[in-house]
């Protein structure tokens, strides 16, 4: 049985729900110095903007972990601690106030040391997200396996799993990601059928620019559209806030988003009479500063065969003529306007709604 979002354990983040049925959550990381407090909460800032719901810090050491107080005290998102190889750095960051925890119980030493990050995390409702890819997977397994296939990703998360269940501890999250989507769908496949706890999915490498988003894309856009994944993560070289903007777009296209401006349009015909390229931008321009806490879907069509059914579909649309739109609201034709008109009474319409 494949467990979906609807069915996997709930874990909490701070007041973040994650998992049993909570909407899907978009993630990000800080990559400025962790000691450079002042850089971290510009960035986090500007993730939330985005649309972000979490932001993941490094705590590479001491110094981090004593900056990563001062960050989470100031951030207006909860934070996941990122930790490798030191467990006394996992200790410090939930003495300094980290809302999750992310470590691989078997790169942080002897499972006293894991007990100890178990216990402390539980004595502070922090959840632990077990990070497994396809560059941290041991090498004995590689052997078994032939690689960092699907199977030794799975064998790596279960041993993981296993050393937080021995003590005890089962707030977990579980993050399997390899660098090829294909890859990805698999092992979390997998994991969804083996696992009961909620999913971080994500392509881990995805590279930059358009082949990052696409790559991205269709390994967590296929998983969402199958009902698995509870938190998302798309990794992208460059600006972060790109980052949460492509989480958020496929969340959208996935059918999934809670909340947000969808617009869909046509892609033109012969048939269509009105310049819908530079109306369907003008749109996009005009709704991608608005925050809004519903879902929304926006039509922009060319002609009048599919255009008045599809954006009779949509919560709000226009539907192309002869130099004219027709503009419905909630599936009703509301008037005619003419072409340099209809951006503006469409974007009307949407405040109304929002």
């Amino acid at each position: 049985m494949i467990r979906k979002r609807g069915e996997t354990k709930q874990i909490h983040a701070g007041a973040l729900a994650i998992g049993g049925g909570a909407p899907v959550s978009v993630q990000s990381m800080t990559n400025a110095p962790t000691a450079d407090v002042g850089a971290c909460l510009e960035q986090i800032a500007a993730l939330a903007e985005a649309g972000c719901d979490l932001v993941r810090v490094t705590v590479p050491d001491r110094e981090a972990a004593a900056a990563f107080g001062r960050i989470r005290a100031a951030s207006p998102l909860p934070l996941c601690a990122d930790i490798h190889f030191d467990y006394r750095l996992a200790l410090a960051a939930v003495d300094n106030g980290a809302d999750k925890i992310r470590i691989n119980p078997g790169n942080i030493g002897s499972e006293d040391r894991v007990a100890a990050v178990a216990r402390a995390c539980a004595g502070r409702h922090v959840p632990i997200r077990v990070g497994v890819n396809s560059g941290s997977v041991r090498k004995d397994l590689l052997v078994r396996y032939g690689g960092a296939t699907e199977e030794a990703l799975l064998a790596s998360a279960a041993e993981n799993i296993e050393a937080l269940e021995r003590c005890g501890f089962t707030d977990i999250c579980l993050s399997i990601k390899a660098s090829d989507a294909a890859r990805t769908v698999a092992a979390n496949l997998a994991a969804a059928r083996r696992f009961p706890y909620p999913l971080h999915i994500g392509v881990t490498e995805a590279g930059c620019g358009e082949e990052g988003k696409l790559r991205s894309a269709v390994g967590i856009g296929a998983l969402l559209v199958m009902g698995i994944g509870d938190t998302v993560r798309v990794s992208l070289t460059g600006d972060l806030v790109q980052e949460v903007v492509t989480a958020r777009k496929i969340l959208m296209a996935a059918g999934v988003a809670d909340r947000g401006i969808d617009v869909v349009s046509c892609p033109t015909c012969g048939r269509t009479r009105v310049a819908l390229p530079a109306v369907v931008e003008a749109v996009k321009a005009a709704v991608s500063g608005m925050r809004t806490d519903k879902k929304l879907t926006v039509a922009v069509m060319g002609c009048e065969v599919n255009g008045p059914g599809e954006a009779r579909e949509a919560d709000v649309g226009i539907a192309g003529g002869k130099g004219e739109f027709l503009l419905f609201v909630r599936g009703e034709p509301v008037g005619k306007v003419p072409q340099e008109s209809a951006v503006p009474a469409l974007v009307k319409e949407i405040e109304k709604l929002l």
